[in-house]
């Protein structure tokens, strides 16, 4: 879709422009929060992260939500003011996912994410009395088993049998992610702690995942080469150990070998199919466009960006240089492969760290440079 020039200065306002008044943030922080591995969590500590998730959506829509992409340009339904206040956080990241203002393929992919992540948390506490820090996915591993158990070296990892794993074998109602869709019911899932969840975007709906072995199968999409690509090759424990040996200070090639189109990001989003992968429902208008917009619907989307969070970190602390590195612009650059390869994340105008993140009027905004660091600025947390 072509924008007039109007209109992507219009957007670049939108997401570039300054607060009247910043939120001041210590760069202390004593006592940071442990961010664990979904399984490392207790029984206990599952079920309160479940029914906080729950709990936020049966919270009402929040009226201060306001799109920062005009609708006829973000081609997204509006807003339901029916909705719950779940609702709305997924709203905001189905609003920015133009050309400009995007928060994929330009330099908020990382810093914005870690972000809304950080606010999920800090409204599960907030509106619903959560007290844990918010868990994380890693998808290399199998079951877990602490450090010093024999059995650790026999457990399956997630990736290589993905659609067998034991991940998607806790049914339990009150600590269970539950497994995969029923196909006789538009793939729903029909049991764990989000049997019931009941979503608004982009029509109606509960939570559904559709297991898709080889999710690039679009043709004449340039960015799937490898058409017959299965999903799980791209976040086996040898591809992370790739992005992860991304050169030091090279921040725009850290970004390429993690977002790249049929890496691990999208791979995970696409094999899960469902809510995850931006899949239409089956009730959904006729000009519903399936894309990455929705995919905050899936609980499992937060523990897969706390997994994306999680490597960033482990870069970011792998040599100094690494620490405050940042480059991104505030267009995509995905007219080829030319323009991609240029521009991976993102093409002029630059953000830098003094750049603001749009959140819709649903919470504070943020700088870039507020989230650098998750023991700086407004974060405090650490993963084990």
């Amino acid at each position: 879709m072509l924008l007039t020039s109007l209109a992507l200065a219009s957007l670049f306002a939108a997401c570039s422009a300054v607060p009247t008044s910043q939120v001041a943030y210590s760069s202390s922080c004593a006592e940071p929060v442990v961010r664990k591995e979904w399984r490392a969590l207790s029984a206990p500590e599952r079920a309160d992260w479940i029914q906080a998730i729950n709990c936020l959506s049966h919270l009402p829509h929040d009226p201060t939500l306001s799109p920062s992409v005009d609708p006829s340009i973000s081609l997204i339904p509006p807003i339901n003011a029916t909705s719950s206040y779940y609702d709305d956080l997924v709203y905001v990241h189905m609003d920015l996912n133009s050309r400009v203002c995007s928060i994929h393929f330009t330099g908020l992919f990382l810093p914005w994410h870690r972000w809304y992540l950080h606010t999920l948390e800090v409204e599960m506490k907030d509106r619903c009395g959560y007290t844990g820090a918010s868990p994380y996915w890693n998808w290399t591993i199998g079951n877990y088993f602490p450090p010093f158990s024999t059995l650790r070296a026999y457990a399956p990892a997630d990736a290589p049998h993905f659609f067998e794993s034991a991940f998607w074998k806790d049914s339990d109602p009150f600590t269970g992610l539950g497994g995969w869709g029923d196909p006789k019911a538009d793939f729903s899932v029909p049991d764990g702690g989000f049997r019931n969840l009941h979503l608004s975007y982009p029509s109606p709906h509960t939570l559904r995942r559709n297991f898709t072995l080889q999710p690039f199968q679009i043709p004449g999409f340039q960015f799937f080469p490898d058409q017959l690509k299965e999903g799980n090759a791209s976040f086996l424990a040898p591809e992370i150990q790739r992005i992860l040996d991304t050169p030091a200070g090279d921040f725009r090639g850290f970004q390429k070998a993690f977002e790249i189109f049929q890496g691990s990001h999208t791979a995970v989003h696409l094999i899960m199919g469902g809510d995850l992968a931006g899949q239409c429902p089956r009730d959904a208008p006729a000009n519903c466009m399936p894309g990455p917009t929705w995919s905050p619907n899936e609980p499992l989307f937060w523990l897969h960006h706390g997994m994306v969070d999680k490597v960033w970190y482990d870069w970011q602390h792998r040599d100094p240089a690494n620490a405050r590195s940042f480059l991104g612009g505030t267009v995509q650059a995905l007219e080829n492969w030319t323009t991609y390869n240029q521009y991976p994340s993102g093409a002029p105008p630059f953000f830098d760290l003094n750049s603001t993140m749009p959140s819709d009027g649903l919470f504070p905004e943020a700088r870039i440079g507020d989230v650098m660091s998750t023991t700086g600025g407004m974060l405090c947390y650490v993963y084990e």
